[in-house]
């Protein structure tokens, strides 16, 4: 996918570790938990279905593991086995349409010769839906998230 920069946000980097261990990460909720949502912020799995039509629904506490209220509830549109994931929060899972779309997201991950080159792209309809999240701290944000996730699976 080629980044629009109006709309677009994105985050690379590499990973150093094997395309499965990032691919496990993103598809067995249990590991999903573990670095979905930045800390101390605590992530729920609510359903996590890893297929085209499938619900991504997490639910997030600000750190007390009491209070979970939602934070994610989205649909994947195409997922390419250790590759690829694309899901959108325009449509919940069943493809049903979303009351307040935002993003969607295409995660990449590709062979590297020091592990996977890892790309998150969030995808927005509007420049001023990319400034908004860009103020709301995507970098912060989804680069926390990155980091979590290298650091599971470097480990």
């Amino acid at each position: 996918m080629t980044l629009d920069p109006e709309r677009d946000l994105e985050i690379t980097r590499i990973i150093k570790a094997p395309r499965d261990r990032i691919w496990a990460a993103w598809t067995d909720p249990a590991s999903f938990e573990q670095w979905w949502i930045p800390a101390p912020a605590l992530c729920r799995v609510v359903e996590l279905d890893v297929r085209p039509g499938g619900a991504m629904v997490t639910q997030m506490s600000e750190g007390d593991g009491q209070a979970f209220v939602p934070h994610m509830d989205a649909c994947y549109l195409a997922v390419d086995e250790g590759r690829r994931i694309v899901f959108t929060n325009a449509l919940t899972g069943g493809y049903r349409p979303a009351e307040q779309p935002f993003i969607t997201g295409v995660i990449t991950l590709e062979d590297h010769e020091e592990g996977t080159f890892y790309r998150a792209l969030a995808m927005h309809k509007s420049p001023e839906d990319r400034k908004m999240h860009s103020d709301l701290g995507f970098y912060d944000g989804w680069g926390a998230v990155t980091a979590q996730l290298a650091g599971l699976v470097e480990g």
